[in-house]
Parts: C-alpha cells; sequence; structure tokens
C-alpha cells in the first residue's frame, strides 16, 4: 500500500468531510432552512447552500494556486531587486479578487438574488 503524505491525507479528510456535510443536507428529517420564503421543493435550499459552499471554496482554491507561484516567484525577483517590492505586492494582491467574487457570488445564491 503506497504511504500518503501529509498533503493528500489533509484532502482525503476534508473532501470525506465535504460529502458528509453534503449527503447529510440530504437525508435530514427536519428542513435547516424552513425559514426560507422558497415555496418550491425542499430540495431547493439545500442545493443552494451546496453551490455556494462550492462556489466559494472554488474562489479561494483558484486564489491559493495562483498565488502559490505569484508568492515564489516574488520572492526571488525581491531577494535581488528589493525595489521592485510595491509590484510585486501588486501581482500577489490581484488574485485575491477570485475569492472576493466566489464569496459574493455565494450570499447571492444564499440570498436568492438571482
Amino acid at each position: 500500500m503506497m504511504m500518503l503524505n501529509k498533503r493528500s491525507k489533509l484532502s482525503f479528510i476534508i473532501i470525506t468531510a465535504g460529502l458528509a456535510i453534503g449527503l447529510s443536507t440530504f437525508f435530514t428529517t427536519h428542513s435547516a432552512f424552513a425559514a426560507g420564503t422558497s415555496t418550491s421543493s425542499g430540495l431547493t435550499q439545500p442545493l443552494l447552500a451546496i453551490a455556494a459552499a462550492i462556489a466559494i471554496a472554488g474562489g479561494l482554491i483558484g486564489t491559493g494556486n495562483a498565488q502559490q507561484g505569484i508568492g515564489a516567484a516574488g520572492m526571488g525577483i525581491i531577494a535581488e531587486k528589493p525595489e521592485k517590492f510595491g509590484q510585486v505586492l501588486f501581482f500577489f494582491v490581484i488574485p485575491e479578487t477570485l475569492w472576493i467574487i466566489g464569496f459574493v457570488l455565494g450570499i447571492i445564491l444564499l440570498l436568492g438574488i438571482l
């Protein structure tokens, strides 16, 4: 059996927890979203909550992946030319818009604006 490194174990735990939470949304006997104003089926609100979670998580994962490469390259640039700090900081902050967009989309989904 292949030994998993820490990152693989953490990813497995997070995915398993996400699946457990997602499945528990469908199999609960009481509605946690009873305060919603939706008159459609009982699965609409849980599905919107899962969609909002996916939108927020996607934005966060995208930000992390983008900043991973930018941060490593930026440290190399700053080590050689410290006067480039402001420019590197600007490029490092640009991917932050991904999680902001994901968060706003998640809120829009949960509030039912669209």
